[in-house]
């Protein structure tokens, strides 16, 4: 049978998830593996969250609210802005692809950090349009050069603060000198998956001042702080203007019934976020201090993983490290041959990297 497929799909190397726990204890025939690979959340969701996905299990045989009522409203009071600037999505993944179906016609394009998510890139060549990729300087977006690459025939920016998968940043005073340069037809979308783990006061936070440049949509996720990985619930706020167009074309029941009472009940446990971000936290610090004392490098980062210089082939190290039951992530795909992406994890986690780590290194 011959396909007829669009070169812009066909150019799309498929995405390539992080190892699955049960996959590599298949593989190696151990148990009590430990994933640092994903960026999640190991202290586990809220326990309210959990509750309130037994209270509605019962009511699986209804579709879902199509308009996610609750969760909205809940994201619309805690944001100060109206329901009408909210668009929840099946992860910020489906937002990310809501965007560029949206605003990308054939031959527009969209700029976009590299290395940075890979999702912008499948996404805008998914649209039909162009993904123009800017190098990072060293490992921290640039964008001096990103404000350079916009051309007529931009139609958005993709940023992410903090970085994935650098963990770098960038400030109030930098964003706000780059939006000066951008035209008035284009849109920035700066996805903030990780911004709950951010430590410096001066990174730059879009939701600290919602709609103040009607340019700008705000990404965020419950995937990460939130520890909700696995029911997939994103959301944006944006003008009320362009939130009418992602409604045009997104899927009537995009978040799950069950995924929407989780958020929704998640962003009424500030304690359960408070102390998975303390505890992340404090393991990123325990690892960078583990990892110094080993003489290797990681570079500086505002969210719950970082990159450590391994000093040889990190995709060797990778491969060892499974066979110690460790998974974390290589990153020679983004440029960086030589680093490991790792997030933090439980005590005992972040212990048996360091042990395990130590004894593929010697």
């Amino acid at each position: 049978m011959k396909l007829n497929v669009p070169d812009s799909i066909l150019s799309i190397k498929p995405y390539e998830p992080g190892k699955p726990v049960d996959e590599l204890e298949r593989e190696y025939g151990i148990s009590e593996s430990v994933k640092l690979a994903s960026n999640e959340n190991p202290c586990g969701p809220s326990p309210m969250a959990m509750e309130a996905v037994r209270a509605n299990i019962h009511g699986m045989n209804r579709y879902p609210d199509g308009g996610a009522y609750r969760l909205t409203a809940r994201l619309a009071e805690k944001f100060s802005v109206q329901p009408e600037n909210v668009v929840v999505g099946n992860g910020s993944d489906d937002l990310i692809a809501l965007l560029a179906h949206s605003f990308l016609k054939p031959g527009s394009e969209a700029l976009m950090p590299f290395p940075s998510f890979l999702m912008y890139e499948i996404s805008v060549k998914a649209a039909g349009g162009v993904p123009v990729k800017v190098p990072l300087d060293n490992v921290s977006i640039d964008l001096s050069a990103l404000a350079r690459g916009i051309t007529e025939k931009t139609a958005l920016v993709f940023l992410t603060n903090p970085n994935n998968p650098t963990g770098s940043w960038f400030s109030r005073n930098d964003f706000q000198r780059f939006m000066e340069k951008v035209p008035g037809d284009v849109l920035v979308v700066v996805d903030e998956a990780y911004i709950e783990f951010v430590r410096k006061e001066e990174v730059y936070n879009s939701l600290a001042s919602p709609l103040s440049d009607r340019r700008v949509i705000s990404l965020r996720t419950f995937s990460k702080a939130y520890g909700l990985a696995g029911f997939r619930v994103g959301y944006g706020i944006m003008a009320a203007e362009v939130a009418a167009i992602l409604h045009r074309i997104r899927q009537p029941f995009n978040v799950n019934a069950l995924a929407q009472a989780a958020a929704t009940a998640a962003l009424d446990d500030a304690e359960h976020l408070e102390k998975s971000v303390a505890a992340m936290q404090q393991g990123v610090d325990f690892l960078e201090r583990e990892l110094a004392a080993m003489g290797l490098v990681t570079h500086p980062t505002q969210a719950n993983f970082f990159l450590v210089d391994v000093d040889t082939d990190a995709a060797a190290v990778f491969q060892k490290l499974l066979t110690h039951g460790v998974i974390v992530r290589a990153m020679g795909a983004y440029g960086f041959d030589t680093c490991l992406r790792v997030n933090a994890g439980l005590e005992k986690e972040n212990r048996a990297f360091i042990a395990a780590l130590k004894k593929v290194l010697a």
